[in-house]
């Protein structure tokens, strides 16, 4: 597998069609203005590609040992196996060609890397963290820095908030329970088609008074909070 960086026109990437990787709409223009502003993007993982390819068709390990540049210019098309956002956002700033690392796979390995490439990561210091931002936001406001990173300006605000109050009293950043208001964490988990109904509606019930939020997932969030809270609430009378 070769880590090659090379140029390929964006008219021959093709999206892989089993990508489940999805981006918000709010990030994906936090994407766009990062790569407007400026220009540097990591270079998007293809595979040569043809309709034809299929898994009867994979080649033996000696033909796996050729370049990307060899690759290049024997293949008329490239299927995006990391970058699918990338590529879209690159189009759309008028890019005609894109930064590719081109890897020779067949398809189960393409398929073990569409899950795991985009879910194999680690999570922040919360102090290394502030202090970044705390340096960031010596140049740009934090609205500015809203626009181009995942937090939102609340986020950011409290962020900068606990690590000027840390650096004043001389101790390490420990996230209390009150301080998690304000920080966004995503809570994953999967239901089948019955269980989606009965949550979505027990949502719509319980959310229909709520007004201090600002978006639906904000709604959401607070709507499930509210009902597991009276769950827990019930079990200890």
């Amino acid at each position: 597998m070769s880590n090659t960086i090379t140029q390929i026109e964006m008219s021959r990437l093709k999206p892989h069609p089993d990508n489940p990787n999805r981006m918000s709409k709010d990030n994906f223009k936090k994407l766009v203005r990062h790569i407007e502003q400026t220009g540097r993007y990591e270079p998007i993982v293809v595979r040569p590609f043809s309709p034809q390819r299929t898994q009867s068709s994979q080649r033996n390990n000696n033909d796996l040992e050729i370049s990307a540049l060899s690759a290049v210019s024997a293949v008329n098309e490239y299927q995006i196996i990391n970058g699918h956002h990338r590529c879209e956002a690159l189009k759309q700033l008028g890019y005609t060609t894109c930064d590719c690392v081109v890897w020779d796979i067949d398809d189960d390995q393409t398929a073990l890397l569409l899950v795991t490439l985009n879910r194999l990561c680690g999570q922040d210091v919360l102090e290394k963290k502030t202090a970044l931002l705390e340096k960031l936001n010596s140049k740009y406001k934090t609205a500015d820095l809203a626009r181009l990173l995942p937090n939102t300006k609340t986020q950011i605000d409290r962020l900068l908030e606990l690590h000027r109050e840390s650096r004043c009293i001389g101790m390490k950043i420990e996230l209390a329970e009150q301080d998690q208001n304000n920080i966004a964490f995503p809570f994953v988990f999967f239901l089948d088609a019955e269980q989606k109904k009965i949550v979505e509606k027990a949502i719509e019930l319980s959310s229909s008074d709520e007004r201090q939020a600002t978006n639906k997932a904000q709604r959401n969030a607070q709507a499930i909070t509210k009902i597991a809270t009276r769950y827990i609430e019930d079990r200890d009378e």
